[in-house]
């Protein structure tokens, strides 16, 4: 499961000023004299509130104004990145995010955010370098989520070894992160430790609201352990919760398979 959005969501702060802006042409520069860079961090708040909203169309017009008016702002860089990812852009969305490389090289963040990215269209080894230069800054204040998405990303790519060790060290900073949690327990279904599997999916099913994947990883693990009666529970949370899921389908499968065999 990669990972997380980058876009730390925030709200827009200045009505005053959004007025102001509202009656500029969407396709040209402010009037001259205009304060270029604090009109485009607006228009990047905006494109926020937009994307919380799913107005996805109205996000990227003010982005691309944002952009046009500060192509230098790391922000819209980072949030059209993200959501033309979203949009399945990937080769626009790659740009994006070089581009922002371009004008911090140093941020932590953003590496880990592109490493992210890079896995998810499959290069991985890019990718790996990426969350390197992420979690060996020594200045990045959570390192725990470039660990992590390295180890998923590993995970992703049949390294089990090495993705338990990224993974153990992301969880030895943060015990509680979410995401190294499940990813974890997924290690656990993939390399038979059924326990381990249980163990960190309970973990995660005690802080968080379960979902179509941790819910079956939940109900691989007791099925493996023989565990009928829990394996029989969360099946049926399964298809209850989230029935149009993939993971609705596969237990829906499974159960037929066992019907089939026992008949």
């Amino acid at each position: 499961m990669i990972i997380k959005k980058f876009v730390q969501l925030i709200l827009i702060s200045s009505i005053v000023f959004l007025a102001s802006c509202s009656n500029q042409s969407e396709s040209t520069r402010p009037s001259e004299g205009a304060d270029y860079k604090q009109a485009a961090e607006l228009n990047v708040q905006l494109a926020i509130g937009y994307i919380q909203r799913d107005q996805l169309e109205a996000a990227k017009e003010k982005l691309d104004k944002a952009i046009m008016q500060d192509e230098k702002n790391l922000e819209a860089r980072k949030t059209m990145a993200y959501l033309l990812t979203r949009l399945g852009l990937n080769d626009e969305a790659d740009e994006q995010y070089q581009a922002a490389i371009n004008i911090k090289s140093s941020d932590p963040g953003l590496h880990n955010s592109y490493g992210a990215f890079l896995c998810g269209i499959g290069r991985a080894e890019e990718a790996m370098e990426e969350f390197k230069a992420a979690y060996t800054h020594p200045f990045y204040e959570t390192p725990y989520l470039a660990y992590a998405n390295a180890g998923t990303c590993l995970l992703q790519q049949g390294k089990y070894i090495e993705a338990e060790a990224m993974l153990r060290k992301a969880l030895r900073i943060n015990p509680k992160l979410a995401g190294a949690l499940v990813s974890m327990a997924e290690l656990g279904i993939k390399t038979k430790k059924y326990l381990m599997s249980r163990a960190y999916i309970e973990r995660y099913h005690q802080r968080n609201k379960a979902t179509a994947q941790s819910l079956w990883i939940q109900v691989q693990a007791e099925k493996a352990l023989g565990a009928t009666d829990y394996y029989v529970k969360y099946a049926k949370q399964l298809i209850s919760e989230f029935p149009d899921s993939d993971e609705a389908g596969w237990a829906q499968e499974q159960a037929r398979d066992e019907q089939l065999r026992n008949n």
